[in-house]
């Protein structure tokens, strides 16, 4: 049999590792600030560059698509090639995707400091960005399905099969979330609105930890834990029932991020049946990494990559039984909006996906550089400092969590609310510097592998073409003999994407369109009227800023949370939100029952600074908001992308918008003046108080909301 001698395309991988090395340590950092920001307010800087609400998404958005999206990235284009025999389709396509990623990278981390941004968490990126993210990632599948299509392996090892329904499953999601409406160049709304955006936006973000975080890692374990321990993996027909079962019941669990809110019951209870059951496939996966080291342990003693890989499987195995459990009612009650959900989601982050990606650049750079590691005990020591910083990390937010639902929900003995919100944060302070410390920890270790790599790299040499030989798939006999069920569809690629794509769509198909179609799933309320010129600009000042990092506009319907908020939250309140804003996590109050609560000028000096208003508060200031213009230029554009979007402004509203808008502004300066406050009628704060001040002011008009709920 003659053999074809071919080569090795490692210098995409090269550059895929250092964009890895470099993302994560700058994510990093920007996590570590905003961690410092939560409690003191003074490393915001008073600038609205470096404000928590524009850094916290510039740290998930660097740790998410930059650090794990390039390690995702550096171990397909490593173990692809190896696993089909074959050199990357194109070296352009190659290129391509490589700098077409991190020039999506710099313009995204730009944008959301500038305050563009959607407003949806994990999907803030505005329209032009996701535009060129679809570009880019359609690159991506054709390399990749090129490189299959010319492949010299017959057999599609179970890694390929993680790759192929990542790239599918985040094509849909990405498509399917993304639909906005344009105003601007850097500005557009969601094509969805409230209960529908709320369900959309969590059917994607879960599924963007499944399908980002969680399958194409799977793909890599399943190539690099092998090969760094010299063992096959234990259970090949156990990764393939791994595979299957996981991507079919994952699509389903979204909406187990909204028990309790205005979400229909029946979306959230089949969310908790589909969470639960995703423990089976999880832990499967996770059980057939680590039976794969068996008889390997004392391998594992003196090897930092496997040390990294076993902590890597554990974690994954921790992370996916807990979210089950926090799906359950009972349990979510409790950990929702608090810090527990933060440690739960830096378990998975920060020991899964980070230590995974350490194991694979200690693996693969002496490879490609055709050298050893530099300093194995400095790995070890990198993995030691790693591991007590996910300690820090994780277990202060685990205690800050159960103490903030536990102070939250007290009660004196005459049925008062025992603490004040801002009580239940100062309280747990000291949890949040800790947490910081552990934060700290991580970050070191990592600094620690950028030198140890970077003297691997300076011991070696670049084998740009790896030299390699195989037989062509022509060449290649039948095989003879049993043949397992799924064999079949382990020579048919394109037959795999589809079947892969069928198996993730029905979820989001028979989740997503009963709450579009049906419309007694979303109730209408007489009483909700659409913004006011002058409140949409506010609101999208409120979105600009991030402020639904911090607080959430969802209402549950609980003892503690009707006695400290107001009325529970109805999903009719949110037809005209565009995007919602119910939020994630409490670190300030629930702001769905603000409006009319304090007089303007409490808003006006609380945004000059919170500590005037609430002594103690961790809230950083909004000064420039006191003198920076308000853009109304912008107003007809956006009252008319709400009129395309259904919202019921009257025909040619968007020419007359302003003179409202003016009008309702200088009623809002009159007030302000009475308590002393001199203040221009046309500055971004006036707009800000306005949207606040509207909040939940709707179902206040109409106390007989449920007997004038119509379908």
């Amino acid at each position: 049999m003659q053999l074809e001698k071919f080569y090795y395309d490692n210098r995409v991988v090269k550059w895929f590792a250092y964009a890895t090395i470099f993302w994560g340590a700058v994510g990093m950092l920007a996590g570590l600030l905003a961690a410092i920001q939560i409690y003191l307010p003074g490393a915001n800087f008073n600038h609205p560059v470096t404000t928590f609400g524009r850094v916290r998404p510039v740290h998930t958005n660097a740790v998410v698509f930059a650090f794990v999206g390039n390690g995702i990235f550096m171990g397909v284009y490593y173990s692809l090639q190896r696993l089909c025999k074959a050199r990357m389709f194109s070296n352009m396509l190659s290129k391509l995707h490589f700098w077409g990623w991190q020039t999506i990278i710099v313009v995204g981390a730009i944008t959301l400091l500038a305050g563009y941004t959607t407003g949806k968490e994990y999907a803030e990126l505005e329209w032009p960005v996701d535009v060129a993210i679809t570009i880019v990632w359609v690159l991506f599948g054709i390399n990749m399905f090129g490189t299959i299509l010319k492949r010299r392996e017959s057999h599609l090892y179970v890694a390929i099969w993680f790759y192929i329904a990542t790239w599918v499953t985040v094509a849909m999601l990405h498509i399917v979330n993304s639909f906005e409406i344009p105003v601007s160049f850097m500005k557009s709304y969601s094509w969805y609105a409230g209960v529908q955006d709320a369900l959309v936006q969590w059917w994607y973000g879960h599924n963007a930890v499944a399908f980002f975080l969680t399958t194409p890692y799977l793909g890599v374990m399943y190539y690099f834990l092998p090969k760094a321990a010299n063992r096959p993996v234990y259970s090949y027909r156990l990764s393939i029932i791994h595979f299957w079962a996981l991507i079919f019941i994952y699509i389903w669990a979204g909406p187990h991020h909204l028990l309790y809110t205005a979400l229909p019951d029946w979306a959230q209870s089949l969310g908790v049946v589909f969470s639960v059951m995703l423990i089976a496939p999880s832990w499967g996966g996770m059980l057939n990494g680590l039976f794969t080291l068996r008889g390997a342990w004392d391998r594992v003693r003196e090897d930092p990559v496997l040390k990294f890989m076993v902590v890597a499987i554990t974690a994954y195995g921790m992370a996916t039984f807990e979210g089950p459990m926090l799906s359950l009612k009972n349990v979510n009650a409790i950990s929702h909006f608090t810090d527990w959900t933060i440690a739960h989601v830096h378990v998975g982050a920060l020991g899964w996906n980070g230590f995974m990606t350490f194991a694979v650049l200690y693996w693969v750079i002496p490879k490609i550089f055709n050298t050893t590691l530099y300093s194995k005990k400095l790995a070890g020591t990198h993995f030691w400092i790693g591991t007590l910083g996910i300690v820090l990390y994780a277990v202060p937010m685990y205690w800050a969590g159960f103490s903030q639902a536990m102070m939250w929900k007290t009660f004196t003995p005459d049925g008062t609310l025992k603490f004040q919100f801002l009580e239940t944060v100062t309280h747990i302070v000291p949890l949040y510097i800790t947490r910081s410390l552990g934060g700290g920890l991580y970050l070191i270790g990592v600094f620690l592998m950028v030198y140890n790599l970077f003297k691997t790299v300076k011991s070696g040499s670049l084998v740009a073409n790896e030299a390699a030989e195989a037989a062509p798939l022509s060449a290649k006999p039948e095989i003879h003999g049993k043949q397992y069920w799924h064999r079949w569809i382990e020579k048919r690629p394109m037959q795999l994407l589809v079947f892969s794509l069928v198996a993730v769509a029905i979820g989001g198909v028979l989740e997503l369109i009963p709450t579009f179609l049906i419309k007694s799933n979303v109730p209408t309320i007489a009483a909700v009227k659409p913004y006011t010129p002058l409140e949409l600009q506010g609101r999208d000042i409120y979105v600009a800023e991030g402020c639904y990092t911090c607080h959430s506009q969802m209402v549950r319907p609980f003892r503690d949370e009707v006695a400290r908020y107001g009325e529970y939250s109805k999903a009719g309140e949110f037809v005209y939100d565009h995007p919602f804003q119910w939020g994630s996590k409490r670190t300030g109050p629930d702001l769905a029952r603000i409006g009319g609560k304090y007089p303007d000028s409490w808003h006006y000096n609380h945004m000059m600074d919170p500590r005037l208003m609430s002594p103690g508060s961790i809230m950083p200031s909004y000064q420039w908001m006191l003198d920076k213009k308000l853009d109304t230029g912008s107003t007809p554009a956006k009252i008319r992308a709400m009129q395309t979007l259904g919202v019921p402004y009257p025909a040619g509203y968007d020419q007359r918008a302003n003179a409202d808008l003016m009008k309702q502004a200088n009623a809002i300066k009159e007030n302000l003046k009475k308590d002393k406050i001199s203040t221009p009628a046309d500055v971004q704060v006036i707009a800000l108080i306005a949207y606040l001040q509207r909040v939940g002011t709707d179902i206040k008009a109409d106390k007989k909301t449920t007997a004038d709920a119509k379908p």
